[in-house]
């Protein structure tokens, strides 16, 4: 069943959306008819993007230089996206960063990766929410989080803290909004895989990674299913390859294994062995 969001006539607000996965969803959008905002601190990137933007089927399309990390310049573009062309259908908190961090700092790399990553899009729900539901026409919130949200590997415990906290904070809004009288919207967790995005640092594209457009078009096709969880494969991970690290990690909770165990080295063979299973 499509999704009733997905349409002509919707305006959706994509944060982040001067490169990468942000773009690419937003190019997706345009190509529906919709119009378009793309919210992004790089000025010279947004005004490049809207170009392209309005070549390929979003003539309106609107730029914002806004912060995400503050709530007072959100609500300043969300106002004005309701002047403009009436409110919100699509909302796309999809900015973020990502700074090496340890669990002792360094403090501003938490401060920025929280701010961002997790108050950027409880900054965008607070501020366009309450316009999207007294809308009452369909609309979808798709926040976008990370599988470092989900298994926390070792490495950056920073991020891994935004985009788990940013997990319970979607699955807390898709029962707020289900349970709210009026309110028309659904909620999307969009998990991407390894995508060649210039977060990576990488200019070519590795064998392993998916494009930007792919992801989109895997998110895409699965918010028009209804699904909330939007766990995208790459060209390493399948997604039964997902499934088993995901049930590995919710089994430390279950079987009592010291946490992180899949890195454990008690642990390698009894990983090893569950992975390998049919």
């Amino acid at each position: 069943m499509a999704h009733p969001a997905l349409k002509s006539d919707s305006v959706a607000v994509v944060t982040g959306g001067a490169s990468g996965i942000g773009y690419a969803s937003a190019a997706k959008f345009a190509q529906m008819g919709m119009r378009i905002v793309i919210v992004d601190l790089d000025e010279g990137k947004l005004e490049e993007a809207a170009a392209a933007l309005r070549e390929v089927g979003s003539p309106e399309t609107m730029t914002s230089v806004t912060d995400v990390s503050d709530l007072e310049q959100v609500l300043a573009l969300e106002a004005e996206v309701a002047t403009r062309f009436g409110g919100t259908d699509i909302l796309m908190n999809n900015a973020g960063v990502g700074i090496r961090s340890s669990c002792l700092g360094p403090r501003d790399a938490w401060e920025k990766m929280l701010n961002v990553n997790l108050w950027g899009a409880i900054n965008g729900c607070q501020a366009f929410l309450p316009g999207m539901i007294s809308r009452e026409r369909p609309g979808a919130v798709i926040n976008t989080g990370s599988k470092q949200g989900i298994t926390t590997p070792p490495g950056n415990p920073g991020y891994n803290v935004s985009k788990a906290a940013l997990k319970a904070f979607t699955e807390a809004l898709s029962h707020e909004l289900r349970n709210t009288a009026g309110a028309n919207l659904t909620a999307h967790l969009l998990v991407p895989g390894f995508v060649h995005t210039n977060m990576i640092g990488a200019k070519d594209k590795p064998p392993s990674a998916w494009t930007a457009e792919q992801t989109a078009d895997f998110f895409i096709d699965s918010v028009d299913r209804g699904d909330f969880y939007v766990i995208c494969p790459d060209n390493d991970v399948s997604r039964d390859i997902d499934e088993k690290r995901i049930s590995w990690a919710a089994g430390d909770i279950i079987y009592n294994r010291p946490a992180l165990s899949r890195w454990h080295p008690d642990y390698e063979k009894a990983f090893a062995d569950h992975m390998s299973k049919d």
